[in-house]
């Protein structure tokens, strides 16, 4: 019809639906809707999903080229919200039978999902209908639209409960005044002429008007429509009606448009006006625009109409068996996501009898803590629950990602929070920290008394067997060493970083190196068989205290090296225990540390090894024995450090290297000066030239 009166230019108001193909002027070029678009439907229905946490939902559509709009546009949308589709139903335009009523009823049963979209008119979805109908889905929330009027489908039933709770997005429909009035006051008396009224009129009220005397009751004279339910009749405008409503205005506001300009045209002698063609219309119509009596502004040009509103129906059925659409909210598809929504929570009535909303979700929802993991070959919504990691936290529902703690936090049990770390280093107010220092402290004193003891008495045949300023520089590099496991113990400074494992690597050369001289020593001692032999030379003490000073000389090298390139350095480590921020010392240059290292165990085996070949000499003599001894413990202490150096981390890594100092150097002490000391204080009558000579 649109196509055969463009022919002529006869403009034609259209008030069903809005249809986008009308839109096309150049196939339709006479042709006004006054319907809102629909455009906003499908983002209209998604935003009330997305308000009630639905993310599972089922689509069913008519099978047609509007059917296929809509579910383009509805599952673009819902990928956008992060909704899935859990099925899509076509229902095509086919005689009902047992066989397609079962088809659908097992696709929309298959799934989980509790939430249910359905777009159509009434004859396209009858099979829905049907469905819904036949197996009582009370279980599933539906969701319509306007187009689809399904209270018409209700005989008068008590307790219908199949539709009960149904949402159904409408156009928003300003009041009308008078309009409830109006019909109020219809009685079939009064419009004679309406034979349609009469006919609806005894159907409904099942009754007679005419011939009551045929078995039929006689109507009331009190009768009137606001008595009829809902599946009858509704005081309220609906949606269509309205836009009959506006399309009446419309042409009145264009008819009397035209008028006014014939008549002006008239007055100027302009007599061709006087009877006004349709087609001049069009003018008006094109850019028309009006407020109804309903007080809203309507306009017929499409680009310029604004997206519509939507009233948040709910349909409920009542005791009594009458059911009424309550509007329980609105939704504006084109208002920001907090503020799209505008529903009373409190007045909705939901499927089944549920007190609340159901759940329409493939997965469970990860709480805070966890996040989502895809599981694959399904929707995105279907989905694992994983929890955060440790240093990594969500606390939100249904995360995609952990979110890193920042590096002074780390995350709590739950992995829902942050919590601040605790700053920790190796403190002497701590047990650990105190015992290391009284440890330390005691063999420090421990070294001076035996240097005491040994300066007491440098006279005795004892303490001047073998050589005695080498006795002193290693008592005195015992003390030291056991002194500068304090630096490793308290808040690392700058100071306190470059000063530890260079003073300790050197301190510690220097006793290892004597220990080598005086073993060398005794050896060459052996060696010499007269006066003239070239061997004396390296017997004397200057020989012995030139081998402290080249082998202490390259190791101060090494450790020069070190502090000139990378030196240590203070640092905040928070990545070796998750709960604390440890102060501790960076090394700078881990080749150097172990250089300093290494150089260290290579002059304790060569030193070990001339002890160890030289132990069988008299006793009386030498100290190769005792040194072997004190040598053995000192490599084992440090061959067990490397493997538990790598394996602490903290305070323990600090604690680690301080008890390997002090065993190590109190090895050294008790192995080689204790068994002198017992012989210089406990027996003294072994400490005489005498006694030697018979041993």
């Amino acid at each position: 019809m649109a196509t055969i009166l463009g022919l002529y230019k006869l403009p034609q108001i259209t008030y069903g639906p809005f249809d986008p193909v009308f839109s096309d002027k150049v196939q339709f070029p006479t042709l006004y809707q006054v319907a809102p678009r629909i455009s906003s439907l499908p983002r209209g229905i998604v935003r009330l999903i997305v308000h009630f946490g639905w993310t599972w939902v089922g689509l069913v559509v008519s099978d047609d080229m509007r059917g296929d709009r809509f579910l383009s546009d509805m599952t673009g949308e819902m990928v956008r919200n992060g909704v899935c589709a859990a099925f899509t139903e076509k229902i095509p335009s086919l005689r009902v039978n047992i066989y397609s009523i079962w088809k659908v009823y097992y696709r929309v049963t298959a799934t989980s999902s509790t939430v249910m979209a359905a777009y159509g008119d009434a004859e396209s979805l009858i099979l829905l209908k049907y469905v819904i109908e036949s197996f009582e889905l009370s279980r599933m929330v539906l969701i319509t639209t306007f187009h689809w009027d399904f209270t018409l489908s209700f005989g008068k039933v008590i307790n219908n409960y199949n539709f009960h709770g149904t949402f159904t997005l409408a156009n928003l429909v300003e009041e009308v005044p008078g309009f409830r009035d109006f019909l109020r006051t219809v009685r079939p008396e009064k419009y004679p002429e309406f034979i349609f009224l009469k006919e609806f009129w005894e159907s409904a009220f099942d009754c007679s008007l005419s011939f009551p005397e045929l078995g039929g009751s006689k109507c009331s004279e009190n009768a009137s429509l606001e008595l009829l339910p809902l599946h009858h009749f509704s005081l309220t405008m609906s949606a269509l009606s309205y836009s009959v409503y506006n399309a009446m205005y419309a042409v009145a506001q264009g008819l009397q448009e035209l008028l006014l300009s014939c008549s002006d045209l008239e007055s100027r002698g302009n007599r061709d006006c006087l009877v006004p063609h349709l087609w001049q219309l069009h003018e008006f119509l094109r850019k028309g625009q009006f407020d109804n009596p309903a007080g809203e502004l309507v306009i017929l040009d499409e680009n310029r109409r604004p997206a519509a509103k939507y009233d948040i129906l709910n349909f409920v059925i009542f005791p009594n068996g009458n059911g009424e659409l309550v509007k329980v909210g609105e939704v504006d598809p084109q208002a920001h996501p907090n503020q799209d929504v505008i529903i009373n929570k409190a007045t909705i009535v939901w499927p089944g009898g549920a007190s609340q909303a159901p759940h329409s979700q493939c997965s469970r929802s990860c709480g805070p803590g966890f996040r989502k993991r895809a599981r694959q070959g399904m929707a995105v919504c279907c989905y694992f629950c994983v929890q955060c990691p440790d240093g990594e936290i969500s606390n939100q529902t249904d995360a995609e990602q952990c979110v890193k703690c920042p590096e002074d936090q780390y995350s709590n049990i739950a992995r829902d929070g942050c919590l601040h770390k605790v700053v920790t280093f190796l403190s002497p107010r701590e047990p650990l920290g105190l015992i290391l220092v009284c440890i330390s402290l005691s063999l420090s004193l421990l070294t001076a008394l035996v240097l005491g003891v040994f300066i007491k008495h440098r006279d005795t045949p004892i303490v001047r067997a073998n050589n005695l300023n080498l006795s002193y520089t290693l008592l005195i590099s015992l003390k030291l060493c056991f002194l500068c496991a304090l630096t490793f113990i308290g808040q690392p400074t700058a100071a306190s970083c470059l000063l530890r494992q260079t003073a300790f690597g050197v301190v510690f050369t220097v006793a290892v190196s004597s220990i080598l001289a005086k073993t060398v020593t005794v050896v060459m001692a052996f060696r010499v068989t007269s006066v003239e032999s070239r061997l004396i030379r390296w017997v004397g003490s200057r020989a012995s205290m030139s081998i402290v000073l080249s082998c202490s000389l390259a190791q101060v090298t090494i450790c020069v090296i070190w502090l000139g390139t990378a030196p240590p350095f203070p640092e905040v480590n928070t990545r070796s225990e998750p709960e604390l921020m440890i102060i501790e010392c960076n090394e700078g240059s881990v080749i150097a540390f172990y250089c300093v290292l290494g150089y260290l165990g290579v002059l304790a085996l060569v030193s070990f090894t001339v002890a160890f070949l030289a132990r069988r000499l008299p006793d009386s003599f030498n100290e190769a024995k005792f040194i072997t001894f004190g040598m053995l413990v000192f490599c084992s202490v440090w061959a067990s450090f490397l493997p538990a150096y790598q394996g602490t981390k903290g305070k323990a890594t600090v604690a680690t290297e301080i008890f390997s100092i002090l065993a190590s150097g109190a090895g050294l002490l008790v192995c080689i000066f204790v068994p002198k000391c017992y012989i210089i204080l406990l027996q003294p009558d072994r400490n005489t030239r005498e006694w030697l000579k018979r041993k």
